[in-house]
């Protein structure tokens, strides 16, 4: 998928993409530390990260939903609606486990809602892969098979 907004030749979402993926995955690790035993101090960390992904997550998917616009083939815009409600959906669940998060004491999370951030980090690196692929031109299998059968 051709990228309508770029600098240097460069296209921005899959620049922008990178910054709340790894700050979700840092989010991740420093609660893995903080349930294993680590300083309190690492649930705050973690719940600033999942700001500062929030943030940028909503930056990203403002740079997609640009792309998405100007996309002319039905294929590829359908496909580039399905990659930013994949993104959305982790900004989602992200966002309903930072309100969680608000009412816990030094911001730490449990071992259920460490389950759904693990889960909803899965989801992100399937939404950056899936992204990756449609921006080096290929449809994923599943997304070629559904356009087969549907013609």
């Amino acid at each position: 998928m051709e990228s309508r907004l770029s600098v240097a030749g460069q296209a921005v979402q899959p620049i922008l993409v990178m910054f709340p993926l790894g700050l979700f995955a840092m989010a991740v690790l420093f609660d893995m530390a903080d349930l294993l035993g680590g300083p309190s101090i690492l649930g705050a960390l973690a719940y600033w990260n999942i700001i500062a992904g929030l943030v940028g997550g909503l930056l990203a998917a403002l740079a997609g939903a640009v792309d998405v616009m100007f996309v002319h083939n039905p294929d590829t815009r359908r496909l580039g609606v399905l990659r930013g409600l994949i993104n959305m959906g982790v900004l989602v669940i992200f966002a309903v486990i930072l309100m969680l998060r608000v009412h816990t004491p030094d911001r730490v999370v449990g071992g259920g809602l460490f389950a759904v951030e693990l889960l909803a980090f899965a989801l992100s690196i399937f939404g950056a892969w899936f992204a990756s692929e449609l921006a080096n031109g290929r449809a994923p299998a599943f997304a070629r098979a559904a356009t087969s059968s549907r013609a």
